[in-house]
């Protein structure tokens, strides 16, 4: 997914468009950070610790990875996917979200 989440990113770099990524990986912050910059991970993330232990994806019901949740402008959950749909459905769906954020 890493490649096609860089290409969104720059192809949305200058729409109404944030993309945040959460990590329940067990390595430590540092590993993970020198990772993501090696990576060219040029988004905001958390490193929220071993899933058992964080926080968020219990509250979110997260029951496998990746989750992937996409938020209108307003804050509201329009889609929510487990595993990946794939590269053309998220580019369709954040498309259309984008357009409509736009005509507000």
């Amino acid at each position: 997914m890493l490649p096609h989440e860089k290409a969104l990113v720059k192809r949305l770099a200058n729409e109404p468009f944030a993309l945040l990524g959460m990590n329940t990986d067990s390595e430590n912050v540092e590993a993970l950070n020198k990772r993501f910059k090696e990576d060219g991970l040029n988004w905001r993330h958390a490193i929220l610790g071993p899933p058992s232990k964080a926080a968020i994806p219990t509250k979110w019901n997260v029951q496998g990875y990746p989750t992937l949740y996409l938020v209108d402008a307003k804050g509201i959950i329009r889609k929510f996917w487990l595993g990946s749909p794939g590269d053309e459905a998220i580019d369709a769906e954040v498309d259309a979200l984008v357009a409509e954020a736009k005509t507000k």
